[in-house]
Parts: structure tokens; C-alpha cells; sequence
């Protein structure tokens, strides 16, 4: 990246929109940071905790085309992380998560490459891998339009990046449980054997800056992340809490997958394996499909997807060491003593 250059980011004042700006908000690489989202109290909050000369911030909608254009001025970089989340909400709203995720996608790129930004970086899910609910389905399609909206622009570089949970993101399942252990309320599990993978927000930021560092129009960059059970999580974080909180399964909730992937096994065909990163180029055949399918590949059958049970599966120790990288649980953690 140029030095002293101008980065946006939608959604900024989100959990990685902070983590981004714990990287570089003190340092040269960039001379100006931008914070585009909806929330005028969280904008408040982050201007007055910060209270940073680099730090700009515009209030809008990335369904809106105009506000996203005008705060793209003088942009060099964008990292657009500006989406609806939440599987429940976007189950009863997919119409919602359709407008901000898909048309909001469009209008982010489509403000870039009209104000010449170099490269945007988009941030996907392991849930738009066979997704099965509308936040997974709503992310899918925004990785399909980056992509294909990668093949025509003239001045702006596209690429995506594809991260499983991030743990204790603002929403996730580790924040309710150590409130239920500060509570001593008990912890309600889904199933005990569903998997998540395992990352933190450093990871992701990590992801994003190898994407600006490596990519090429349309290419999805995926972090080889480490997994665990729910129930080897919950256990973890009784022990560092020292808590005998009982457990309570409630059941699989609507929209929710017992694993999740990260890579499909279509996509495995053509991963390239970069050491802590997987690859996966953009398709840029056209619309003459014949050409394409005159032979198959008799191997396809053999290779399986990068899923949340079949990558490194961490115990109980395992997911202990990981939670202890993370500064909240640290803290509490000194605390107890």
C-alpha cells in the first residue's frame, strides 16, 4: 500500500472496524481513515475514545449510492465490511440483508471504481459456503457480484476475503457466555457438537492486508483457521472462569449448521495454497459455456471441502490457549487471580 494514503471502510465502527484501527491509526500508512456507517452514537463513541486528527467520519447507507459516493472522494483503499450479520434477523428480514449485503456491495464498487480507488477489499463469511440461510445466501451473492463486477472495472481492483467466527466479535456466542458466567445464569448451548472455526480479529485483519498484498481481480483469499465443538468452548471458558454454571442445551436454532466451511470442495479444485492462506481465482469464462464442458474431471469426486470438522480440531486446552489471546478474557482472567 502507498504510504500516506486514504483508506475507507464501511461498517467502520464495528468489531473489525476497531481492530483496523488499532493497527494502523498510529502509524504512516495511512494519512486519513474514513468510518462510514449508519450509527451516529457509535461514530460519537469511537470519535471522542479515540479523538484521532486521521479520523473522518461520514454518516450513511451503503444501500444509498449517493453517501457512499461522496465519502469515496479521494479514496485510495477501501476495505468494505458494512453488512447485516446476524442469522435471526436476516431469517426474518431477507429482504433487508438482500438490500444492505447484495445492492449495498454494488454501490460500494461501483462509487469506487467510478472515483478511481485502487483496490477494494470485500469481507464474506464461511456461512456463504452451501449456505442455508438468508445471511449466508445474501453473502453468497455478494461474493458472485464482486467477482463479476471485477471482470469490467477499468481503474478499481476487487477481491474478497472469506473468515469463519471471529472470536468475542461484537454478536458472537463468547460475549453471551462469559455474561452468563459473570451472571451465573446458565450456559445455553445449541448442540455440543457443532463446530465453529476459531479466529481472532487480528487474524482477520491479517487476511485483509495479505488480499491487498496479493490479489488480483476477483480472487477470494480464505485463512486456514482451527476449530472447535460448542460445547469443548463452553467448557473452556468455565475453567478460566473457574465456574460450575450448568449447562443448557436449547437445540440447533433456526438457519444454524451443525459445521461450517470455509472452502467448498468446487472451490478446493482450483485453490492455490499460499501457507496460512488459501487462494481461489476468480472463474472468467463467459457466457459460451459448451467450450467449458466438452470433458469433465474425473478427481472432483475425491476431494472434500474445508469444513469446520474436518480442519485442526482443538480440546479444551486447545480453545483455553486461544481464548487467552484475547484481551477481555485476559483481563477478567488477571482479575480472578
Amino acid at each position: 500500500m502507498k504510504k500516506d494514503s486514504t483508506l475507507l471502510i464501511t461498517g467502520g465502527t464495528g468489531s473489525f472496524g476497531n481492530a483496523v484501527l488499532n493497527r494502523f491509526l498510529n502509524t504512516t500508512d495511512f494519512s486519513e481513515i474514513r468510518i462510514f456507517s449508519r450509527d451516529e452514537k457509535k461514530q460519537d463513541d469511537m470519535r471522542k475514545s479515540l479523538n484521532n486528527d486521521k479520523l473522518r467520519f461520514y454518516i450513511g447507507d451503503v444501500r444509498n449510492y449517493d453517501s457512499i459516493e461522496k465519502a469515496m472522494r479521494g479514496v485510495d483503499y477501501v476495505f468494505h465490511a458494512a453488512a447485516l450479520k446476524q442469522v435471526p434477523s436476516c431469517e426474518f428480514f431477507p429482504l433487508e440483508a438482500v438490500k444492505t449485503n447484495v445492492m449495498g456491495t454494488q454501490n460500494v464498487i461501483d462509487a469506487a471504481e467510478n472515483n478511481e480507488v485502487e483496490k477494494v477489499i470485500c469481507l464474506s463469511t464461511d456461512k456463504a459456503a452451501y449456505p442455508i440461510n438468508a445471511m449466508g445466501i445474501s453473502k453468497a451473492m455478494m461474493e458472485k457480484v464482486a467477482v463479476a463486477a471485477s471482470r469490467n472495472l477499468r481503474h478499481t481492483t476487487v477481491c474478497l476475503t472469506r473468515y469463519g467466527n471471529v472470536m468475542a466479535s461484537r454478536g458472537s456466542v463468547i460475549p453471551l457466555f462469559v455474561n452468563q458466567i459473570k451472571n451465573r445464569d446458565p450456559l445455553t448451548i445449541t448442540d455440543p457438537k457443532m463446530t465453529r472455526f476459531l479466529m481472532s480479529l487480528e487474524e482477520a485483519v491479517e487476511l485483509v492486508l495479505f488480499a491487498f498484498e496479493n490479489g488480483n481481480p476477483g480472487d477470494l483469499f480464505i485463512n486456514k483457521a482451527p476449530a472447535g465443538t460448542i460445547g469443548d468452548l463452553a467448557q473452556a471458558l468455565k475453567e478460566l472462569y473457574n465456574s460450575d454454571v450448568e449447562t443448557k442445551i436449547i437445540g440447533t436454532r433456526h438457519g444454524e449448521k451443525l459445521f461450517e466451511t470455509l472452502c467448498t470442495r468446487e472451490e478446493m479444485m482450483k485453490a492455490e495454497d499460499m501457507g496460512d492462506f488459501f487462494r481461489i481465482p476468480a472463474d472468467n469464462r463467459d457466457l459460451n459455456y459448451g467450450k467449458y464442458f466438452t470433458e469433465g474431471d474425473e478427481h472432483i469426486s475425491e476431494i472434500e471441502d474445508y469444513n469446520s470438522h474436518n480442519t485442526d480440531r482443538q480440546g479444551v486446552e486447545g480453545i483455553k490457549k486461544l481464548l487467552l489471546k484475547l484481551n477481555s478474557i485476559q483481563e477478567d482472567v488477571k482479575n480472578l487471580g
